[in-house]
């Protein structure tokens, strides 16, 4: 029997010699588990990538494909390769921590874009990663790593470390059990190191990383908070390196994300320096 992409017929519902699909797994796991398998490596894939990236018979990759493909979670190019369809960003697109976010700080990241002219970018946290879902660029910014809808590590972005500076004390533990990823261009940084540079990014509201590798740049961010006083998003700016010094950005940085936090509702702490005088 030949299978193709556009047919599902009775006979193709028999599992492949040797692979049955994984007892009791529900359906709905085995339907996330394919699109699990895109990435920014992996962005067109055949039917027989698919299953065998997803760990499943080509027969149920098959008839899996073809109702993400009827819902458009899916979409099929002319040479039979799959890639993501449309209908899973408009979905996503309505996340609250994602589009509200977004949605509220846009114009504070086109006023930050129009004075730096190369990368403003706005993060949120998903589990142990940040995903971008903001990116404004002029086409003259140095090459960057990360798109929108990207996933960055905590350790090594300046978004990350904002993010992660935010987190409960439980997730940054187990954060810093792990082996620190390796990540092109960014000098690693030893558990000690890293305790207390999240330790200065909750004092300062300033996290700062430079990296050699797509490009010679410097990352200043700094976080968003709601109106709980939790850290819900990170803004940021890349821009190349020696351009301008870190210590100039930050307050440009952190005065854009103090503003998108005030419209999210969050009340910031008056420091005890400052003093409200009355004439009475």
């Amino acid at each position: 029997m030949t299978l193709t992409p556009d047919t599902d017929t009775p006979n193709a519902a028999a599992p492949a010699r040797g692979k049955r699909p994984k007892q009791g797994e529900p359906v709905i796991d085995r339907a996330l588990s394919l699109l699990a398998v895109f990435s920014d490596r992996r962005r067109a894939l055949t039917l027989s990538e698919l299953a065998r990236h997803a760990d499943m018979p080509a027969p149920t990759a098959l008839r899996l494909i073809s109702r993400l493909v009827a819902w458009g979670a899916l979409e099929r190019l002319d040479d039979g390769r799959y890639v993501v369809g449309v209908r899973l960003w408009e979905v996503a697109s309505l996340s609250p921590r994602g589009h509200g976010v977004r949605e509220i700080a846009l114009p504070y990241l086109e006023d930050l874009f129009e004075v730096t002219r190369h990368h403003v970018l706005l993060a949120v946290r998903d589990n142990e990663q940040a995903v971008l879902i903001e990116r404004l660029s002029s086409k003259d910014a140095p090459e960057v790593a990360y798109r929108v809808g990207g996933r960055a590590p905590l350790r090594s972005t300046a978004v990350g470390l904002v993010l992660l500076a935010g987190a409960d004390q439980q997730f940054q533990e187990a954060i810093m059990a792990k082996p620190p990823e390796k990540e092109p261009g960014v000098a690693e940084m030893p558990e000690g190191q890293l305790r207390r540079t999240l330790s200065d990014v909750r004092r300062t509201g300033i996290a700062m990383i430079r990296r050699s590798h797509p490009s010679m740049t410097v990352s200043v961010a700094s976080p968003i908070f709601d109106a709980q006083n939790s850290v819900v998003a990170a803004l940021s700016i890349v821009v190349p390196d020696g351009s301008t010094p870190p210590n100039v950005l930050a307050p440009a940085v952190r005065a854009a994300a103090r503003a998108v936090s005030r419209n999210l509702g969050h009340q910031a702490t008056v420091s005890a320096d400052v003093r409200t005088h009355s004439r009475g």
